[in-house]
């Protein structure tokens, strides 16, 4: 029996994979279990075998997403230019491991990076490209935005009183009185439309890339339907100079939307600020945008 713990991570292994699988899937009991070399904090994630991956939530906050995604995806799927993560099967709790977890078919592909990334530019065309396309997708019946992607999707006043109490902790450390403006300023505006389908966490980490172009957009454990101003964020935490203007021009985004993208991209950068080597700069360039676009 696994000691879970609920303190994120504890009791997750490939032992307990291994169990779960004999228990719930006999059928790939045989299949070798082995972790992926690049893992998330969210979820647990195995190689089992060599086309499938066992998915374990590591919180029970977590857990929204496995319903959530074995349901949407491959509904999403036909209508996005680049794979999206295949749902194979759903598990049950067990072996003293509470949640519900999921079967993914395995997607080859490097995590995106300044490394791995052949044509900035280029590759930044491509997420306006997917942005675009899963705008696109039609959104009826699907999970409004709220705790299950949180509150992306939603506006993000909902994190107003966390920005403000780090702004008062990062005073004399950066320009707050900027920041602070720069989220008033999305306080301000409103997505005022229908609401469309977003992914709520377009990050390097959930992108890959082959022969250094995207080729797989995954985890969407945050997605849902709302105001898709938190897809913008990449902007300033990937792009930069020509390929951002790229990615502004093709991801064709109003100005009030923009404005709340700076706010969802200040708002991590400050609650990361002391853990995060790239906040400060992630605090700059959204400043500098702001100032551009006053």
């Amino acid at each position: 029996m696994t000691d879970f713990h609920e303190d994120g991570r504890a009791g997750i292994d490939a032992a307990l994979v291994r169990r779960l699988i004999a228990d719930q899937f006999p059928h790939w009991a045989d299949l070798p279990v082995t972790p992926v070399k690049i893992d998330g904090w969210d979820n647990r994630t195995y190689r089992l075998g060599e086309e499938l991956t066992a998915r374990l939530p590591t919180h029970e906050s977590y857990t929204a997403a496995v319903d959530k995604e074995h349901h949407w995806l491959p509904i999403l799927a036909p209508a996005l230019p680049v794979p999206i993560p295949e749902a194979v099967a759903k598990g049950e709790p067990g072996q003293g491991y509470p949640y519900h977890w999921a079967i993914r078919r395995w997607i080859d592909g490097q995590t995106a990076s300044r490394d791995t990334v052949a044509d900035l530019s280029g590759f930044a065309r491509s997420i306006a490209e997917f942005i675009v396309a899963l705008q696109s997708c039609d959104a009826t019946g699907g999970p409004a935005a709220g705790a299950h992607s949180f509150y992306r999707g939603a506006p993000p006043e909902y994190y107003h009183d966390e920005t403000i109490a780090a702004l008062a902790v990062l005073k004399g450390r950066i320009d707050t009185d900027l920041a602070r403006e720069v989220w008033e300023t999305a306080l301000a505006t409103l997505w005022d439309r229908a609401p469309v389908w977003f992914h709520g966490d377009i990050a390097s980490g959930n992108l890959l890339v082959q022969d250094g172009r995207l080729s797989a957009v995954i985890d969407f454990g945050t997605s849902g339907v709302g105001d898709p101003a938190c897809d913008l964020v990449i902007a300033y935490t990937f792009f930069s100079g020509a390929s951002r203007e790229v990615f502004r021009t093709a991801v064709g985004q109003d100005a009030s939307t923009w404005a709340r993208a700076r706010a969802w991209a200040l708002w991590k950068a400050l609650i990361t600020y002391d853990s995060s080597e790239s906040s400060h700069q992630v605090i700059t360039e959204v400043l500098a945008d702001h100032r551009a676009e006053a």
